[in-house]
């Protein structure tokens, strides 16, 4: 079956929630609180992408991406990745490569600087990303903060997501 990337639209929120419970649940570096954010920034207006994989109709996959800030020289056209979910079962098929590349052209599309994500620098080394040396985020292990720079100039300074990463999912897991 075929892989189609697509902008999130109103019915695919319960789908992407999820979606997403499921592909962190037995993450053990999740503080399980990212559906919650997904939430938070959308009712926040704070989405500037939110992209669903699907597959024969079913979302396989989800990608969000939101502005941030850099305390530093960074200015505007700076966005965090993530969180980024694909389905356990559907795992290390490409969907995640699929959502990832497909940002990656919307932003530049956008006039984006660049990007920063907290996670695996052995996944996301491949798309460019690399140890933002010059970037700090409290709390977050130096090399697990990656950036990836559109325009060829890394910024300096601290990184601040949206205060959306910072809620608490309250929601009951089965």
């Amino acid at each position: 079956m075929s892989i189609a990337i697509r902008d999130e639209q109103e019915s695919d929120i319960a789908a992407i929630r999820a979606l997403t419970l499921q592909a962190f649940a037995d993450v053990p570096q999740s503080r399980q609180t990212e559906a919650a954010v997904i939430d938070a920034l959308r009712a926040a207006g704070a989405l500037t992408l939110s992209l669903v994989a699907v597959e024969g109709g079913d979302i396989v996959g989800h990608v969000a991406v939101s502005p941030l800030s850099i305390d530093g020289d960074a200015g505007p056209g700076w966005y965090g990745g993530g969180p980024l979910s694909v389905r356990p079962d559907r795992q290390r098929a490409g969907i995640g490569t699929a959502l990832i590349r497909a940002v990656f052209e919307r932003l530049r599309e956008n006039g984006a600087r660049g990007a920063v994500v907290v996670g695996d620098p052995r996944y996301y080394e491949r798309f460019g990303f690399r140890q933002a040396t010059t970037l700090a985020l409290p709390d977050v292990p130096a090399e697990n903060l990656l950036v990836l720079a559109l325009d060829g100039q890394c910024p300096t300074g601290t990184v601040a997501f949206h205060p959306a990463f910072g809620v608490e999912d309250t929601t009951p897991h089965a």
